[in-house]
């Protein structure tokens, strides 16, 4: 059977935020059951262009791939391959912009889930992006949020995100005037940002937050101080071993003697019940997410079951 070529508008009309959030749930408690494995991002510049690199198989999918993007000045590509791990045969290639945005904001989800307070219902947003928008509509997607606010430095973009978002995660959403305001007396807090500097200082904080932190994959970029990771209870990564490599908001924390990368833990030990979560209402838990290929490979695997279903795609001549 000839390999299925999906377009981001494939993705667009057959996958939506819970289907991801279940798929991303499960595919994390298989990975503490030792049935994934990742292989971290690489990169290497030429030219004008970074070209970045992950791969990863999934065996109780019978599914592997990879996931390929080039990113310059002006703009970011990105494709998603999947293979089948009996045959080795090609699956599928993938647009996957839309994919990405869907596979990191289940995550944060995943994370939510099981973090969050159950009664948690305030939430701060930094950033207006393609990203931003996808965090909240999983955030609501696992609990009853009943206000966000959001800021980002273009008062103009805080305006007319906060009506897109109000609309479509179904809550009210309005501007924060300041950082410290958009952090402050929040039950969720999240971060999806390209900010190389921390965006609020932490002691404004509330006790019992939890954040997501997801807009820096640069060991040169921290969305989050010191202060805030010293007083996070519990810091959980969606990997460890690739947040060593490129989750710059622990750099200054670690080297300052605050935190270490062996007091933190990973998203499929909470999943899988391993490891404990949130054990205090008033704990402050975060969430670090780099990305990981398996996500995409996981949510890819769903997404050409349902291009099936549906008789959508574009056969490929191998």
């Amino acid at each position: 059977m000839p390999a299925l070529f999906l377009t981001e508008d494939n993705v667009r009309e057959l996958l939506d935020m819970p289907a991801a959030i279940e798929v991303v749930e499960n595919l994390f408690r298989q990975l503490a059951d030792g049935r994934v494995k990742n292989v971290p991002r690489a990169r290497v510049i030429g030219g004008k262009m970074m070209l970045h690199t992950m791969s990863g198989v999934c065996e109780y999918l019978n599914i592997g791939g990879w996931k390929a993007y080039t990113t310059t000045r002006d703009k970011a590509r990105f494709l998603v391959g999947l293979y089948d791990l009996a045959t080795g045969e090609t699956l599928a290639i993938i647009e996957a912009d839309t994919l990405g945005q869907l596979r990191t904001g289940a995550a944060s989800g995943v994370a939510t889930e099981f973090l969050a307070r159950p009664d948690a219902k305030v939430v701060g947003l930094f950033g207006a992006g393609l990203q931003a928008r996808t965090q909240l509509k999983a955030v609501c997607s696992v609990r009853h949020i009943e206000r966000v606010e959001v800021y980002c430095r273009d008062a103009a973009r805080r305006e007319s995100f906060a009506a897109e978002m109000s609309e479509y995660c179904a809550t009210r959403v309005v501007p924060a005037h300041t950082p410290d305001d958009a952090a402050a007396e929040k039950d969720i807090v999240i971060c999806a940002t390209t900010s190389k500097t921390p965006l609020f200082d932490g002691r404004v904080l509330d006790e019992g937050t939890h954040l997501n932190v997801v807009g820096s994959n640069f060991l040169s970029k921290a969305e989050v101080d010191v202060t805030t990771i010293q007083r996070s209870v519990r810091i959980i990564c969606d990997s460890v071993e690739q947040c060593r490599l490129e989750a710059g908001d622990f750099i200054p924390a670690i080297e300052a003697g605050v935190t270490d990368w062996s007091l933190m833990h990973e998203l499929a030990g909470i999943v899988s019940g391993h490891q404990t979560g949130r054990a205090l209402p008033e704990d402050i838990t975060l969430f670090k997410s780099v990305g990981l290929a398996i996500e995409d490979v996981a949510l890819g695997a769903k997404l050409l079951q349902l291009a099936k279903d549906a008789n959508l795609g574009q056969p490929l001549p191998f």
